[in-house]
């Protein structure tokens, strides 16, 4: 049964959409079989996959709010491994939509059912905020991984996240649990970094991940190519921080 992952940040810029498309790129990599839920209504990560929104016959929109069979949304994508179930800016209406929907918390958990032992792992971009949507994901999810960026403000709204982590699992996914931290936009050379990490290990210990993602300029460049680093320059920091990331990830798989 394929595991399925939340990636949540409710702030946005944290390196959120790049490492949900490079995670999922580096284990396609890795020969697993991977599916990206895109459920962020700004869709990056269809963007980041290559994939034209405004040619999509449907999308997690259809999936959440028309009750269409996730399995007809599915795409393959040109990348090996890799499988997306893509977003348009439809779903930016979805929030208010799904409030007068029956169990409209766990719609994606439902429509994922059918399908999750095709894959290997379930990736969840959910958006930068805190609502339906990424109540769906927490309640769709086995685990969340969460980004975090090496910087001043990076705690700000941890506990916010953990909040509503906390009221997703009692209320509806009591198995809810921590996947790691993923700390991204590193730069060892400034202090602060050191100080912003050693605070991050405090308020999750032993779930921050050994590798961290670098600020490297191939990652800002790829989505705007269409493809994930390891695509675009597989010898680029970026993708071998994400490669190493993907392997460590697989290490800590029970």
């Amino acid at each position: 049964m394929g595991k399925i992952i939340a990636i949540v940040n409710q702030k946005g810029g944290v390196g959120k959409t790049t490492s949900a498309v490079n995670l999922a790129a580096a284990l396609g990599g890795l020969d697993r079989t991977v599916l990206l839920v895109d459920i962020d209504p700004q869709g990056n990560a269809t963007s980041g996959f290559g994939v034209n929104k405004r040619a999509l016959q449907s999308s997690s929109y259809d999936v959440l709010i028309g009750g269409s069979p996730a399995r007809a949304a599915v795409l393959r994508t040109q990348f090996t491994g890799v499988y997306l179930l893509p977003s348009t800016m439809t779903l930016a209406g979805a929030e208010l939509e799904l409030v007068d929907i029956e169990r409209r918390e766990a719609r994606l958990k439902d429509a994922l059912a059918p399908i999750r032992d095709v894959f290997d792992y379930i990736l969840l971009d959910c958006p930068p905020s805190l609502g339906l949507l990424t109540l769906n994901g927490l309640v769709a999810a086995d685990t969340y991984l969460v980004p975090i960026q090496c910087e001043f403000y990076a705690l700000e709204g941890l506990s916010q996240l953990t909040n509503t982590v906390r009221k997703a699992k009692q209320a509806y996914n009591s198995l809810l649990d921590i996947e790691g931290v993923l700390l991204t936009m590193y730069d060892s050379r400034l202090n602060l970094t050191g100080q912003v990490v050693e605070e991050i290990k405090k308020y999750f210990p032993r779930k921050v991940y050994a590798s961290v993602i670098p600020r490297n300029v191939r990652l800002s460049e790829a989505p705007s190519f269409g493809q994930p680093v390891m695509y675009y320059d597989p010898a680029s920091r970026g993708s071998e921080a994400y490669n190493a990331f993907a392997r460590e990830f697989l290490s800590l798989q029970h």
